[in-house]
């Protein structure tokens, strides 16, 4: 067991280092149980030493130096993972830990993606990456071959999107290293499933909730539309989600009373939309209630959960400041920063927006990204982005089932070739059977 390094890939929000704290104390208590010598177990936020700590990567040269040469194996988990350590120490035995390993629980698209960039588009079944949720580990003598390549060859991709397909493919290097071993145990289920004794690991979160949910009229909804999308894109929010929300208001580029949108005075951008989402932010801070800790900013074209979204910020203090929602990279490998993608949702607490509006961090053009842009002033200010995969960028079928099966989603984003109404009531309707103008209507996950 000393020879397995755990890494828990954790976050500083307060909420998930205590969970990843948990996790760490079980993983303690499991070897003691046993009488073994106790493993070396790392939080991944408490090694930031730059921002790009969670893509992992870049912490290959201290994983080299540090453990490879007493160590067999680093594992790697989120906090929400459950790990059976005798189960695991057995699976991990199987292999031979002189030769370079790459295991996990396999995932494949279906059908090429935009989020992979179009990767394996002649048939993209064939190439396997890890689901991180259920654990996933790189043998030692991996690491040093991946160390070293890095030291020759520094990181070159910008942008971080989809970290676990992108680890999987710097590994494989165009063919020349380890495809992806798929280890059965490695597995998602519920702690409680049937399959529990044959697993070495488990997930134990499909949605957190911490208590009551946080009431309706503590979260402002912020809906970013323009003219030329009132017609098409506000009708299915109004079909949809707008009915859970308590506090809403539309902001474009011309003010329709039928719907109603804010013309907040600012021209449509035909990308960026910066100037548009800081208009939004001061708007929420000097127009709403103070006593509304939330505010979400979505676009016309997000469906979203607000039912759900009441029960995951259960778990976030609102006194913290908190920038919340699905995280991606830019340029980390060499610096860069990391932001919440605007698609999925942005989720913050009041306090993160005073602190942002105090800073003068502003768009250096109103075209701006405005996601990225507030990447970088979060990242100045020493405020960590927090991630949850609960919220996406893309469609439901962007994304592996078995990667889905596991989650409670609480949004997807873009309305190409589906029917975004029939998405929303399958995927993110308080429950899939819902009642809809009256009828009963039940959409199957499968057809979408």
């Amino acid at each position: 067991l000393k020879e397995i390094v755990f890494v828990i890939q954790s976050q500083s929000n307060s909420f998930h280092s205590k969970r990843a704290e948990d996790l760490k104390r079980d993983i303690l208590k499991q070897a003691a149980d046993l009488g073994k010598e106790f493993p070396t177990v790392l939080l991944i936020h408490q090694m930031d030493r730059h921002e790009g700590a969670w893509t992992i990567l870049p912490l290959m040269r201290d994983f080299s130096v540090t453990y490879g040469r007493n160590s067999s194996w680093i594992f790697f988990c989120e906090e929400d993972t459950r790990i059976q350590v005798v189960k695991l120490l057995e699976i991990l035995g199987r292999f031979d830990r002189s030769k370079e390993w790459f295991l996990g629980k396999a995932l494949y698209d279906e059908e090429s993606t935009i989020i992979h960039h179009y990767a394996f588009a002649e048939n993209p079944t064939v190439f396997k990456f890890p689901d991180f949720a259920a654990g996933w580990a790189l043998s030692i003598p991996l690491v040093n071959t991946l160390a070293k390549k890095l030291k020759s060859e520094p990181l070159k991709s910008d942008f971080t999107i989809d970290l676990k397909h992108e680890i999987a493919l710097y590994i494989w290097q165009k063919g020349e290293g380890p495809h992806l071993t798929p280890v059965p145990e490695f597995c998602t289920d519920d702690v409680n499933s049937y399959k529990v004794d044959y697993c070495a690991t488990t997930f134990s979160n499909f949605l957190p909730l911490c208590g009551e949910p946080v009431k309706k009229e503590d979260i402002f909804v912020a809906v970013k539309t323009c003219r030329k999308f009132h017609g098409d894109r506000i009708p299915v929010v109004k079909q949809t989600w707008e009915r859970e929300a308590a506090l809403i208001e539309y902001y474009s580029d011309y003010a329709d009373m039928s719907i109603p949108t804010v013309d907040l005075g600012i021209p449509n951008t035909e990308r960026g939309h910066c100037g548009k989402t800081f208009a939004i932010l001061e708007r929420f801070l000097n127009h709403t209630s103070p006593r509304t800790p939330w505010l979400v900013i979505v676009d016309d074209d997000t469906l979203i959960s607000i039912f759900r979204l009441r029960k995951l910020l259960s778990c976030y203090d609102p006194n913290e400041p908190v920038f919340l929602g699905e995280r991606y990279g830019y340029g980390l490998g060499t610096g860069g920063y990391s932001y919440i993608t605007g698609g999925g949702g942005m989720v913050f607490s009041r306090i993160a927006v005073q602190k942002l509006l105090a800073s003068k961090c502003r768009c250096y053009s109103m075209d701006a990204p405005d996601d990225m842009v507030l990447g970088m002033c979060f990242s100045g200010l020493g405020i960590p982005i927090t991630h949850s995969p609960l919220f996406h960028q893309a469609r439901p079928m962007d994304y592996p089932k078995d990667y889905l099966s596991h989650q409670i989603p609480v949004s997807f984003h873009k309305y190409w070739n589906i029917d975004p109404v029939k998405v929303y009531f399958a995927w993110l309707a308080p429950n899939t059977e819902e009642s809809h103008h009256g009828k009963k209507v039940e959409y199957n996950r499968e057809d979408l």
